[in-house]
């Protein structure tokens, strides 16, 4: 629904558009759909591409890191994916990850070598089903062409109010045959306003998205690793870091596991944030361990002294 509503409020800034520049509302929506169209596109096809290149990651195979390699592994089988995500690291202090491809088929995996540096094997195991469950899910694709339906918003709303504005600085628009100059006002302030507001109210719709999906990836990696646990440690740890990613943007942020430029102090109800709050994250994690955190660290435990009495 959220998602419609995004959708909706392309077509409501074509159609006001269309009614102030050329007297139809039909020209202001093919207009609208024909940038869409053509933004999707290249998200579609390039989307995973841009996003690798802009984050500054180089690809990896089993032998450079084969500790990350047989966690990525471990988690694609659980979640049944069919082919293994190409695995890359960005090699920046922060403490944060990302998955990106517009399908299982073409997925990939990105995380910071501080990450690999601070999180031990069952943190990082939370970590990597968090990111793979995106890919699962198809948040990936979901969040692309939800940041491309923002983008096309914002991009209409801009040079639709600056053009708007600097006709009726110039008197440059002709009048229209209904109305005259009163129903050309009256357009002109209707157009204004919903441009101004559109942009902020489709912000918003995308955030709420974002979290909605984080939640959601959040479940599925439990559900795949058994071990709520791990993922919440590890949200424990990238939630007491300070480093922020130097490579992110404010476009990219909804993509990592953890907004990279969040704010101490968060509130819940914080509209204006790309994912839930660390803290409510990590409660419900804990909350879905129950006995089974207890079970897993007993069936460790003797596992570990089976194999120190059997040297296996």
């Amino acid at each position: 629904m959220l998602t419609i509503g995004m959708g909706a409020l392309l077509i409501l800034i074509g159609y006001f558009l269309g009614l102030y520049f050329f007297d139809s509302a039909i020209a202001g929506l093919f207009i609208a759909t024909l940038v869409w169209a053509i933004l999707s596109l290249v998200g579609y096809f390039q989307g995973d591409s841009i996003l690798l290149s802009m984050s500054r990651a180089k690809k990896i195979k089993r032998d450079d890191h084969p500790r990350l390699y047989n966690v990525v592994e471990e988690m694609k089988i659980a979640s049944g994916l069919e082919k293994m995500p190409d695995i890359y690291i960005i090699d920046d202090p922060a403490l944060n990850a990302f998955a990106t491809g517009r399908d299982p088929n073409k997925a990939s995996v990105a995380i910071t070598s501080g990450l690999l540096q601070k999180l031990n094997r069952d943190e990082l195991q939370g970590v990597i089903a968090h990111e793979i469950s995106h890919v699962k899910n198809r948040d990936v694709l979901l969040m692309s062409m939800c940041s491309i339906l923002l983008g096309t918003i914002v991009i209409l709303a801009w040079y639709g109010s600056r053009l708007a504005l600097f006709g009726a600085m110039t008197g440059g628009r002709r009048s229209s045959s209904r109305g005259g100059g009163q129903g050309n006002m009256i357009i002109l302030v209707v157009s204004l306003v919903f441009m101004i507001l559109a942009p902020i109210m489709a912000q918003l719709i995308y955030f709420a998205i974002s979290r909605k999906r984080e939640y959601l990836a959040d479940a599925s990696a439990a559900l795949y690793t058994r071990y709520p646990e791990g993922l919440a440690s590890a949200l424990e740890k990238l939630g007491s870091s300070t480093g922020q990613l130097k490579s992110a943007n404010q476009a990219t942020a909804p993509m990592y596991i953890v907004n990279p430029f969040r704010k101490k102090g968060m509130k819940a109800s914080d509209l204006s944030s790309t994912h839930p709050p660390i803290s409510e994250r990590i409660r419900i994690l804990r909350a879905m361990a129950g006995g089974g955190y207890t079970c897993r660290r007993h069936c460790r435990r003797s596992s570990s002294i089976i194999n120190d009495k059997t040297g296996g």
